[in-house]
């Protein structure tokens, strides 16, 4: 009905002309006193032949609207409507080479920053071999240091490539233990230097996932934990099947940040008093988790910890 509405307001002044063409003939046939049938019979003649004329005018409009609802560009009626057209395919040629020019760019950005992480890797993996010699505070502090470094490097490529069109998901089942162990090991050094606990039992669980995305994430999750807890510690854990649970005893997150703490750029309250958050850490652990089928939440009491919930049980995904 809404279609026929249109046609009928896009047809409005040809409406008007033939009502007007019409109602013409009809008074001058009845100034000159002729009978109502002679009346009558040129006026339904004309009427039909407005109907079946508007009949087959409304099945075009409703064939040239099917085609442009599948993308199809329907013969052009009229000079009008080739200008149009002419306009529109200009425009499509632009906006695709627009669009080649920005994948351009973006793929040479992405290799850019590509070599400058490997290039950067190899003096902190330096740095992490003359300080694997020693067991002092120091070098336990510098190694958190270079830690923290690797991983904004990491943040970076990671940011770079979740657009990307090449992306190297690579789905298969994993035992979920060899892959936070490493990410445990990682920031060992950390747990030390400040002294934090650390609880954690093997799950003994299986997730259909991909390794080196999933270890990201939990590697974001743990440090966050790490630099946010001073006294206490950190604890990882089952909380149901499939659930894993990082809980720490940390500062916390404010209730009223809770719900934006997935946005790009967004660091709350604890976050701006800390001066080391760059909003961009959760932010990436949403979008790759989402990728991979994976649930993620956060809870959190100011003072107290914060628990984040990885929902591996989510998934779309099948076996490669």
């Amino acid at each position: 009905m809404s279609l026929f509405n249109s046609y009928l307001r896009s047809r409005i002044k040809a409406i008007a002309v033939c009502i007007a063409v019409i109602c013409i003939f009809s008074a001058s046939y009845l100034l000159f006193d002729m009978p109502v049938i002679v009346t009558l019979y040129p006026l339904t003649l004309s009427l039909l032949v407005c109907v079946i004329a508007a009949a087959f005018d409304f099945g075009a409009y409703c064939m040239r609207h099917n085609k442009l609802i599948r993308n199809e560009r329907p013969v052009p009626g009229d000079q009008i409507e080739s200008d149009y057209q002419k306009i529109i395919a200009d425009l499509e040629d632009e906006a695709e080479r627009s669009a080649r020019r920005a994948t351009e760019k973006f793929s040479d950005m992405v290799e850019y920053y590509t070599i400058w992480a490997h290039q950067i890797k190899t003096p902190i993996a330096a740095m992490r071999l003359t300080l694997q010699s020693e067991d002092t505070e120091t070098a336990r502090r510098l190694s958190g240091d270079l830690n923290r470094i690797e991983e904004y490097v990491e943040m970076v490529l990671t940011y770079l490539r979740l657009d990307s069109d090449d992306t190297d998901y690579l789905i298969r089942e994993h035992v979920l233990d060899e892959i936070i162990k490493p990410a445990v090991r990682k920031f060992a050094r950390e747990f030390i230097l400040k002294k934090l606990s650390l609880d954690y039992a093997p799950t003994g669980y299986t997730v259909l996932t991909d390794e080196k995305w999933l270890s990201f994430v939990i590697e974001q999750i743990i440090s966050n934990a790490v630099k946010y807890t001073s006294e206490g510690g950190v604890k990882i854990y089952m909380d149901e099947t499939g659930v894993l649970c990082i809980r720490d005893t940390g500062i916390g997150i404010c209730a009223e940040d809770l719900p934006r703490i997935f946005e790009n750029g967004y660091t709350g309250f604890n976050g701006r008093e800390d001066k080391r958050a760059s909003g961009i850490g959760l932010y990436l652990c949403k979008r790759i988790a989402d990728n991979l089928g994976h649930g993620i939440s956060v809870e959190s009491v100011p003072g107290e910890g914060t628990t984040v919930r990885l929902d591996l049980r989510k998934h779309d995904l099948g076996v490669e």
